[in-house]
């Protein structure tokens, strides 16, 4: 960037937020980061790394004006409330517009337009309301991240099991510093040459659930199989380990429709966005292992 930039983080005190930051003072030092919180008394670690605080939660559209104010850019972080979010998204898009940004990014989901997937309906929502709404936007259309698996490692070494309902689909996902990574990227660049984009973003490399337990296995010593289930099952093991309902429905929804191949994308738009192979998820596992 030729001149100094405000670029804002919503979300930031969140695991991707807090990626994103990292990735943009180094990719981006000039820039002025703010970063969006709902309590500024947890975000105090960015304070001393320099990032400007502002309050404002998805919720309230008057906070979100004044905090979007002045501002070039904007990084739209999807919210985690499901059911809500298309209002709370409109809301910082109306703030957005309202402060007259030069480039909205918004983290939506792989395919959102065509995805099968229950989780794809908010960002559809969303991304219908940005194409409405006149701004200058860019889709960072995020695939699974490797955590959500790689997370249950230890578990699945204690239980001998990765359970799931995938059957043999193949998973292409990538490490959430990879799609933070991608975002950085994008928000470091000309909002001129960024403004309509649309990047279907997922790991270079794909594996079915069988095959995440043997690396499991591999690494840990100990043996481990993966457990195929109906969609209906598993939402209830899920619920047994203490997931709401609601999210246990969703999340085996989610690993029913990897069956199928709403997981997986072969395009490699993310590594050559990042400039780098994304982070194969055997890394991810022994990450969590070792956590």
């Amino acid at each position: 960037m030729n001149t100094i930039e405000t670029i804002v983080i919503t979300g930031a005190t969140g695991q991707l937020g807090r990626l994103v930051i990292a990735e943009l003072q180094r990719l981006a030092p000039q820039a002025r980061l703010v970063g969006l919180v709902r309590n500024p008394t947890a975000a105090q670690d960015l304070a001393l790394r320099g990032v400007e605080l502002r309050t404002a939660d998805y919720e309230d559209a008057a906070a979100l004006r004044t905090a979007l104010a002045g501002v070039d850019k904007v990084l739209l972080i999807s919210s985690s409330q499901v059911g809500r979010r298309a209002a709370q998204h409109r809301n910082v898009i109306d703030a957005a517009r309202a402060a007259g940004v030069k480039l909205l990014a918004y983290t939506s989901l792989l395919r959102a337009d065509t995805s099968p997937l229950a989780l794809a309906a908010e960002h559809r929502a969303t991304e219908e309301y940005l194409r409405a709404s006149g701004l200058p936007f860019v889709l960072l259309r995020n695939g699974w991240y490797s955590e959500n698996y790689a997370g249950n490692a230890a578990a699945a070494v204690q239980h001998g099991a990765v359970l799931g309902a995938a059957r043999d689909g193949r998973i292409a996902s990538a490490a959430r510093a990879d799609y933070a990574a991608a975002a950085a990227v994008v928000l470091a660049s000309d909002a001129r040459g960024q403004a309509g984009k649309v990047y279907e973003l997922a790991g270079d490399d794909a594996y079915t659930l069988a095959q995440l337990a043997t690396e499991i296995a591999k690494q840990s010593g100990k043996p481990v199989v993966y457990k195929d289930l109906p969609e209906h099952d598993y939402s209830a093991a899920l619920q047994g380990i203490g997931l709401p309902v609601a999210f246990a429905d969703l999340y085996a929804e989610s690993d029913a429709k990897a069956a199928d191949g709403a997981l997986y994308d072969g395009g490699r738009q993310l590594s050559r966005l990042i400039g780098r192979p994304t982070t194969p998820v055997a890394a991810s596992i022994a990450r969590a292992l070792a956590a």
